[in-house]
C-alpha cells in the first residue's frame, strides 16, 4: 500500500477521530479509504446518469422497457 501524508482541518480531524472512537472504523486510514471508495462509486453513478441523459428519450413504452430488462436479466442468469 502507498503511504501519504495529508493535512486536515481541525473539524475534519476531529470527525475522523470520532469515527475511530465510535469503533465504526479501526483507524483514520480506514475511514479515508472508505470515503474514497464511496466517492468513486458516486462518480461511476454520475457518469452513468450523464450517459443516460445524453442518450436521449426512448419511444418504447414502460411495458416494453420492463420486458426488455426482464429478458436481459433472464439471459444473464442463464450464462
Amino acid at each position: 500500500m502507498s503511504r501519504q501524508s495529508i493535512s486536515l482541518t481541525r473539524p475534519n480531524d476531529e470527525w475522523l477521530k470520532a469515527q475511530v472512537e465510535s469503533e465504526e472504523y479501526s483507524s483514520k486510514s480506514e475511514v479515508v479509504n472508505d470515503l474514497i471508495r464511496k466517492a468513486r462509486e458516486v462518480e461511476e453513478i454520475r457518469k452513468k446518469l450523464i450517459a443516460a441523459e445524453e442518450s436521449g428519450f426512448s419511444d418504447r413504452t414502460p411495458e416494453q422497457i420492463r420486458a426488455d430488462a426482464k429478458a436481459k436479466l433472464k439471459n444473464a442468469a442463464s450464462v
